[in-house]
């Protein structure tokens, strides 16, 4: 039996092994970039899903209000944004800030419905309420706020926070 010369195939196996290659390292690329894709597709539906609960929220505390004048309709936290890079707040990303967000918004819905003129009182039970608070578990971090402001401005409770990440105690 005689062997065909595989001197000629030399080249064309090196050809097939660069195109064999090639095709490894381009699934390798557009596995990433869907990869990629389909993570800021789920980021961007759970933060719409947040703010739609928000907003659904709003809506149903607007319309029980909508007779009073007087009174509280909602509450609007905001997240104080730091300047400085050693300024001790965590980087928090859309996420975790609208899970905070939430969290202290829930908190402090015991404040709708109540009447504008006494918020001097109910201010100070809000400070004391959420002054040093810690969230567990927002996004697998612990987190502890501290109110710096409370203002009421056409029926809406704004209420400025700090974030700093929670360490535990040394036992």
């Amino acid at each position: 039996m005689r062997l065909p010369p595989f001197e000629r195939y030399v080249m064309g196996m090196k050809l097939a092994g660069v195109l064999m290659l090639g095709m490894i390292i381009g699934a390798i690329l557009y596995n990433s970039i869907y990869l990629a894709q389909f993570e800021a597709l789920i980021t961007l539906k759970s933060e719409l899903e947040v703010k739609l609960e928000q907003y659904e929220q709003d809506i149903r505390n607007l319309n029980q209000f909508k007779k009073q004048h007087t009174v509280i309709k909602s509450v609007l936290p905001r997240i104080e944004k730091e300047a400085g890079q050693n300024s001790g707040r965590p980087k928090l990303d859309q996420v975790t800030e609208a899970l905070l967000i939430k969290r202290i918004k829930e908190d402090l819905n015991s404040f709708l419905g109540q009447s504008i003129y006494e918020i001097d009182s109910n201010a100070k039970f809000a400070r004391k309420l959420l002054e040093t608070k810690v969230y567990l578990d927002v996004n697998h971090k612990d987190y502890t706020i501290e109110v710096k402001t409370v203002l009421v401005a056409d029926n809406v409770l704004h209420v400025w926070i700090k974030v700093r990440e929670y360490t535990k105690p040394p036992h």
